[in-house]
């Protein structure tokens, strides 16, 4: 009996990075990366690598994705448009035309803004930044164009790369292995003429927050107008690891020249507070009006080093199907299953508020939300006025335990009377009386 059990926890542990892969609030989010061949040459092919996000609300924010791959022959890439690895590799064996690349297992980085006109290509050169499709659809591609040569020069004799990863920009994500499918279709600029890939094959990859960090990498807090008290981030929240190395907001060390600058690694340099997390953001619930109820969303920042671009929030409660306006963000439902509308994900104005500043006074972003009652739902009674879920930036946030959340004051727990309490009612009735 032991070992079955043995065997079945096995499993089961075997089993859950996948299972935490799994985005329930967004089911068929993955990034998708897609090779074209589009000509043969010589010794080879020239592809073109699209890769499209298409997670609702988790982004690729900088210092960019980072693809590799391993070649399956002893494949070398002899120009790219777009990207450029970040690694030569031992090319001595060529004379003449040096390869822009030997290694066996190339590591691709985008290009910056601003490279020359000779060196882009459509959808490149963002410095790896990739917006989220539910956000910005437009912005939620990249591509570039690659020589692969000793190839193979046909369908039958090209052997597809094996071992993808992707960073985006720190772990997280697990790409499938590469699939043939059917070429992709291509319409001239008139749409009177259709062409298509010589050969094209896919690799999926998808994200899993057990992969990318141990602790969460953000926390709620939680107050409201009918309660003093406010239900602050859980302590730790985030880990307290780095408590030796946080900084204090008022540390003379802040006016050191570079002390902003992100570091290559990501590593963050986080405000000290007994949350230690670099998000915290703040559910109030402010006002009560007969037809609607009103909602203030605060984010902050407490990491000093880092700008949060093109930031979203998504948020769970059972009112989101009922929203009226939404003041000071952008907001779109999330309906992952048609017969549930409870989630939304809130973001920022474009040239406003899409930019989330580094810890410090301007490190805040906030909004306002009116939202309609549901008589037969509504109810401000046991928690039911906050959020089930948070997430930033695709991230899920951890929330403060159910019973500390603030509580109507008729829910309140009251003293026992005492003796003396009832004395002196009891005997001003005694003297009207008598």
């Amino acid at each position: 009996m032991r070992g079955l059990i043995g065997v079945a926890a096995f499993f089961l542990i075997a089993l859950i990075p996948h299972a935490v892969a799994f985005d329930p609030l967004d089911p068929n989010g993955n990034i998708t990366i897609k090779w074209d061949v589009m000509s043969w040459t010589p010794d080879g092919y020239v592809a073109t690598v699209t890769m499209n996000n298409f997670q609702m609300y988790r982004h690729i924010m900088s210092p960019g994705w980072t693809l590799g791959w391993t070649w399956a022959k002893k494949e070398v890439i002899w120009s790219m448009v777009g990207a450029q690895t970040t690694e030569q590799g031992d090319c001595s064996k060529f004379k003449g035309n040096i390869p822009h690349c030997c290694k066996k297992n190339p590591t691709v980085v985008d290009l910056l803004p601003g490279v020359p006109y000779n060196q882009q290509f459509t959808n490149c050169c963002k410095g790896g930044v990739l917006a989220s499709w539910g956000q910005d659809p437009q912005s939620s591609v990249s591509a570039f164009q690659v020589s692969v040569g000793q190839a193979g020069t046909s369908n039958k004799t090209v052997k597809l790369p094996k071992n993808f990863t992707l960073l985006g920009p720190g772990p997280g994500y697990t790409c499938g292995p590469a699939k043939i499918v059917p070429p992709t279709k291509f319409f001239t600029p008139d749409l009177r003429r259709k062409t298509q890939a010589l050969m094209t094959w896919n690799v999926t990859c998808t994200y899993s927050q057990f992969l990318a960090r141990k602790h969460p990498s953000c926390c709620v807090s939680m107050s409201s107008f009918y309660n003093e008290t406010i239900t602050a981030c859980p302590s730790c929240a985030c880990g307290c690891e780095n408590r030796n190395k946080c900084i204090k907001s008022d540390s003379k060390l802040l006016s050191v020249v570079g002390i902003n600058t992100p570091r290559k690694d990501n590593a963050p340099l986080i405000q000290c507070t007994h949350h230690m997390c670099p998000i915290r953001v703040h559910w109030h619930v402010k006002l009560n009006y007969k037809d609607y109820w009103r909602v203030k969303l605060t984010v902050t920042n407490f990491n000093y080093r880092i700008n949060y671009t093109q930031w979203t929030l998504v948020v769970q409660h059972p009112n989101l199907n009922n929203v009226t306006q939404v003041f000071s963000f952008d907001y779109k439902p999330l309906v992952p299953y048609e017969s549930v509308n409870d989630t939304g994900m809130f973001y920022g104005m474009k040239f406003y508020n899409d930019l989330l500043m580094e810890a410090g006074p301007s490190g805040t972003v906030q909004s306002e939300v009116l939202l309609q009652k549901d008589k037969d739902t509504f109810s401000f009674k046991q928690g039911w006025a906050f959020p089930r879920k948070v997430y930033f930036n695709g991230d899920e946030c951890m929330l403060p335990p159910p019973d500390t959340y603030p509580y109507l004051p008729n829910f309140a727990h009251h003293s026992p009377v005492t003796f003396t309490a009832l004395l002196f009612p009891l005997l001003f009735l005694y003297i009207v009386l008598f």
